[in-house]
């Protein structure tokens, strides 16, 4: 039913598993008609900035959700908005359980005015951001010591994010 690229876009978000955001998205359109900027905004606020959509994961999915007759689009003030068709109503209708169960995994983030926490979320992002650029640079001057080394470093503080991780599920 999807396309290669449409599941590609899918697995960048690590937030989401594949597939959810388009019910995320068509939820949001169903309540609202919008544009992609508007999606893309309220799912940052929902987020707390955890979250923040790049137009190459959101307007694939609106020109799938398209195609499939989920949506429809008409041009207002240059934009494109988006509105929920009969056959995305039933379509959501349908997919009620699993919308429900993407629902139910986001409602205590999306609800959460715990502002200590959201800051160390997203610290904890920023230096997986950081990481990334530095490894790359590293990657780049083909360092074998360096790398090794910060192969070693990672692999360890893996193995104890997860054990971090799994500590709920032991319980």
């Amino acid at each position: 039913m999807f396309g290669d690229n449409f599941h590609d876009n899918q697995r960048k978000s690590r937030l989401f598993k594949k597939g959810d955001l388009k019910y995320v998205i068509l939820d949001m359109v169903k309540d609202c008609p919008s544009h992609g900027y508007d999606i893309t905004t309220v799912l940052e606020e929902r987020f707390h900035g955890l979250y923040s959509p790049s137009a190459g994961s959101i307007y694939p999915i609106l020109q799938f959700l398209e195609s499939e007759n989920f949506v429809t689009s008409c041009r207002k003030d240059g934009k494109n908005v988006y509105t929920i068709t009969d056959e995305g109503k039933r379509f959501l209708k349908e997919e009620k359980a699993t919308t429900d169960k993407i629902k139910e995994r986001f409602r205590s983030l999306w609800g959460s005015a715990d502002k200590e926490y959201l800051q160390d979320v997203r610290a904890i992002l920023n230096y997986t951001s950081e990481m990334r650029h530095i490894i790359g640079k590293i990657a780049v001057s083909k360092d074998n010591s360096k790398v090794t080394a910060i192969r070693k470093i990672m692999a360890k503080a893996s193995a104890d994010i997860k054990a971090i991780s799994e500590e709920d599920s032991l319980k």
